[in-house]
């Protein structure tokens, strides 16, 4: 027997421990796989060359049935194909870090590249660079700090994220979405949506945390890491990463707290830190604790949870804010607030003498208590308008730039903003925000053509026909959050 299949055969012959409860039940309903041929690494290969990798099935299933274990080889599924998937995964015109390397560089001599940079991981001998720091600006007008990794770095990261993913998506609850395979934010917000919808929920607790990927602890994230990753191979590799430090202005700074923005790693470690120090507890609170309905709904650090009564909202936000003070975290002061709200919130604010329900943002949408044309409960989305002025700034800027364009060539480039744009943004409820968007976008543009000179006959008429040809209709492109969330859940 090989190395490789003596590290397989491990994983699959770990003992379960002393204190993991009664798990034997879920063991017999489901057995691991075989074990199968160790030297065949895929089971099958589509036309466009994909395949399945045999061993991290293995991996998944044993995760997946042996909640308690540790897995101690992992680092041999980062083999010289998975490190080949990542680099091919990356884009290609993304900004390079520190040491300046690009996509298209790496890609000239790419098979010996490769092979370095898996003899150099499986030896030790890899070594992180620091990121460099780079700031966008928020809607809010303030600037979001983002880490540029280096190349070889986002491609090892990638391939140990998505050995990592196959135990951890086993082990993630089901109401968190953030950055998951599988997963996305119309997914959350079709969850919340359908339990606000079909659930007794009164009162609503939305929570966003302080400086989260700037101030999460490596050392707790580490320690909970380490709850299933028992290769001290892998556990090095984080402590690489995390230690790499930032360059900013030529100065390296190292920090013992916090997780760069905008690596490859990065959303992973914020949900294992985040299914530790809030998931596991809440999850736990609202069986124990509440004396009512309790939905929740997680999307990276954007917390929105329901509530029946508001004593249980209440007890939860003291609670939460405790639980979280234990693990380095806090709750923003300004965007943290518990608010009334559900099909029954207006009557009742009514009966008290009280305004409307107010709303709340969530994934750039704000959520509001409105009626259907029947004068039923519809809980209804809007595009949150900061958002909405962020993106017509940056249309305008990029139109002064391309003033001199010929037609079809901005035409062209509007088109695809407006598309994107509607493909996430055009939700039911929400067409009156998308039309506005697609009329100022068209007003940005006629502006911009008669900037071009001082005789422009560019009268609305004209720049109707222009738009039509060349702007996409506003239309809905999502179907009912109730509708999506049947199928994706059956049950």
């Amino acid at each position: 027997m090989n190395g490789r299949e003596k590290s397989d055969s491990a994983i699959l012959a770990m003992k379960p421990a002393n204190n993991a409860g009664n798990p034997a039940a879920e063991w017999v309903e489901r057995r691991a796989g075989a074990k199968g041929n160790t030297g065949q690494s895929n089971t099958c290969r589509a036309q466009n060359r994909a395949s399945v990798s045999q061993g991290l099935e293995r991996v998944r299933q044993a995760a997946k049935q042996r909640k308690k274990e540790r897995f101690t080889a992992l680092l041999h599924h980062v083999t010289t194909d998975r490190l080949r998937g990542s680099f091919h995964a990356l884009q290609r015109n993304a900004a390079p870090g520190v040491d300046g390397m690009t996509w298209r560089y790496f890609e000239a001599n790419l098979e010996d590249n490769l092979q370095r940079l898996h003899a150099q991981v499986q030896s030790g001998a890899y070594r992180a660079l620091p990121v460099r720091r780079q700031y966008i600006p928020k809607p809010d007008g303030k600037q979001r700090p983002l880490g540029i990794a280096a190349l070889e770095d986002k491609i090892v990261q990638r391939a140990v994220v998505e050995v990592l993913n196959a135990i951890y998506e086993e082990d993630f609850l089901g109401f968190s979405y953030g950055f998951r395979p599988g997963r996305s934010q119309h997914d959350a917000m079709d969850a919340l949506s359908t339990a606000i919808t079909s659930t007794q929920v009164n009162w609503i607790l939305d929570a966003d945390l302080r400086n989260f990927f700037d101030g999460l602890s490596q050392e707790w994230l580490v320690r909970f890491l380490e709850h299933r990753i028992g290769d001290q191979r892998i556990i090095r590799l984080v402590r690489k990463w995390l230690r790499a430090g930032v360059l900013e202005d030529g100065e390296l700074s190292v920090s013992e707290t916090g997780t760069p923005q905008g690596s490859v790693a990065s959303p992973l470690f914020a949900n294992v830190y985040l299914h530790y120090a809030f998931d596991l507890w809440a999850n736990r609170w609202r069986r124990r604790e509440a004396k009512g309905n309790v939905i929740i709904t997680r999307y990276a650090d954007d917390i929105v949870v329901g509530f029946e009564h508001e004593a249980d909202a209440r007890r939860f936000w003291d609670a939460m804010r405790t639980r979280l003070e234990e693990f380095s975290l806090a709750l923003h002061p300004d965007k943290t607030r518990l608010l009334e709200f559900g099909r029954n919130a207006a009557g009742r604010r009514k009966r008290h003498g009280l305004g409307r329900p107010e709303t709340f943002t969530f994934l750039g949408f704000i959520f509001i208590c409105g009626r259907s044309r029947r004068g039923a409960f519809q809980l209804q989305r809007k595009t949150r308008g900061d958002r909405m002025r962020a993106k017509l700034r940056q249309i305008k800027e990029e139109l002064r730039r391309r003033m001199h364009d010929s037609i079809p060539m901005q035409g062209q480039w509007l088109r695809q903003v407006v598309r994107g744009y509607f493909a996430y943004h055009a939700v039911p409820t929400n067409s009156r925000a998308i039309c506005a968007f697609r009329h100022h976008v068209t007003n940005l543009w006629r502006r911009t053509l008669r900037r071009r000179s001082q005789k422009d006959g560019m009268t609305w008429a004209r720049m109707a026909r222009i738009a039509n040809a060349w702007l996409p209709r506003p239309r809905i492109l999502h179907p009912w959050p109730s509708e999506r969330f049947a199928v994706k859940h059956p049950r």
